[in-house]
């Protein structure tokens, strides 16, 4: 009895399904000593993508707060077209791109003074003083 409970508690903890749980609990084993493994779900995972992105106006972050939020997207983003074309609407797209990053828990950094790297959570920037200088909210 209380083997029974503590396998149902485990396998409400690991995640296991209640049919997977009920066929453990019965202590029969497959005959064959196998699991199947679906071989489609390897070749649907995403790789990582580094993809360039140009700002020319404020509505043009859509595309790149979207493929952020996909989470395997590494995004160089042009931001020169925009800083000459309005100072304001550029603050407006950094501050808007800093906090999607934070809420996907990734990464921005300025490199240079035309271009945003933002990362996803399972990359980081490598920051040097004199190269790479972090993104400041203004």
């Amino acid at each position: 009895m209380t083997m029974g409970f503590f396998s149902s508690l485990k396998s409400r903890f690991s995640g296991a399904s209640a049919a997977q749980t009920a066929y453990e609990e019965e202590g029969t084993e497959s005959e064959a000593g196998y699991v199947e493994l679906d071989t489609q779900a390897e070749e649907n995972k995403a790789k990582v993508l580094v993809r360039p992105f140009v700002l020319e106006e404020f509505d043009d972050i859509k595309p790149i707060l979207d493929s952020l939020r996909e989470g395997y997207t590494i995004a160089l983003v042009n931001i020169k077209p925009l800083k000459e074309k309005d100072i304001v609407e550029l603050k407006r797209a950094i501050n808007k791109l800093k906090k999607t990053t934070d809420a996907i828990e990734g990464q921005i950094a300025g490199f240079g003074d035309d271009y945003v790297v933002i990362t996803p959570a399972f990359a980081s920037i490598y920051r040097s003083s004199k190269v790479m200088q972090e993104v400041k909210e203004e």
